[in-house]
């Protein structure tokens, strides 16, 4: 096996069909693409890419189908200098893909298809892989089984296990994390990150109070990203806002995976405070925000301190 990974990141690996469109189109609306492109993603390779730019040793635990998609996603891997030891192939289903629509303004939307990844499922060598990591990162997206078992190292302290909801639940429905899985998963977590929207899908709440039940069911250490109005970060000891950086968005697709990145990079395997972690994972999301792509504003740690010291300057 090659270099033990810093982070090793299961879930996803895939290609985005990107769509230009005049607008996100509303139940029975339309809209109409101006352009289209293929880009690569997937929340799992989009976290280790990112920490790799960052200067991170990293590995993916993904599944991808036996097809052209899989030669293309698993070079562009290789090159980002992602390790591949537990990329496996299947030749029964399709490799996962998304086709992500953005408007004007950088909102999007995505529809995902595609059954290599759902079917991800861990094995003995992967579970020794996860061992030998000093972080775990998993989310949302991750099969309940596969989130099941993460938990359950989680809860021996077999890892350290960051993980990003990243989704409102019912976007998860027959292919992602149970809500039972989370409420299991919470307590055994080193970092549990959120959007507004899968918050409120998963607690009813968002903001201060999401913060305040999410420390009565054991959680620690904590995000939650609040888009444009910024983050809320915690520990056992404290609670701060950290403001987004003021950029002209693009595209916000893979925002909140530089925004884990920056977190996993500063805050779990730096051991840097709150505020100043927080400072950085918000400047590599609203930096990432204004590039095209899951990854185009995925930088080194030297160009996102620049961004924050312009930032502070204005």
């Amino acid at each position: 096996m090659a270099e033990t990974p810093d982070v090793v990141a299961v879930g996803s690996a895939l290609l985005d069909e990107q769509y230009h469109v005049s607008n996100i189109p509303k139940p029975d609306g339309g809209a109409f693409a101006y352009d289209e492109s293929v880009a690569f993603g997937g929340v799992a390779a989009n976290v280790a890419v990112a920490l790799s730019r960052l200067g991170r040793s990293t590995g993916v635990v993904v599944r991808l189908g036996n097809d052209d998609v899989a030669d293309a996603v698993a070079a562009d891997l290789r090159e980002e200098g992602v390790a591949l030891d537990r990329v496996r192939r299947s030749d029964d289903e399709r490799s996962t893909y998304c086709m992500v629509f953005r408007d004007a303004d950088g909102e999007r939307t995505i529809v995902t298809s595609g059954g290599a990844a759902k079917n991800l499922r861990l094995t003995d060598r992967d579970e020794a892989y996860l061992r030998s990591a000093d972080v775990v990162f998993a989310n949302g997206f991750c099969p309940d089984r596969v989130t099941q078992t993460v938990g359950e190292l989680a809860a021996e302290s077999a890892i350290s296990l960051a993980f990003d909801l990243a989704s409102p639940l019912e976007g998860l429905k027959d292919r992602g994390t149970e809500r039972e899985t989370v409420d299991e998963l919470l307590p055994h977590l080193d970092l549990f990150v959120a959007n507004e929207a899968s918050i409120r899908s998963y607690l009813g709440t968002d903001g201060m109070d999401a913060v305040e039940r999410l420390r009565a069911r054991g959680v620690q250490r904590g995000a939650l990203t609040r888009g444009e109005r910024g983050a809320i970060l915690w520990n056992d000891a404290s609670t701060v806002e950290i403001p987004a950086l003021d950029v002209d968005v693009v595209d916000t697709t893979g925002a909140g995976d530089a925004f884990v990145s920056g977190l996993l990079h500063r805050w779990l395997l730096a051991d840097e405070s709150l505020r100043a972690a927080g400072r950085f994972a918000t400047a590599a999301a609203g930096y990432n925000c204004t590039e095209p792509s899951a990854r185009g504003g995925m930088v080194g740690a030297d160009r996102i301190e620049a961004v924050l010291r312009t930032d502070l300057v204005q």
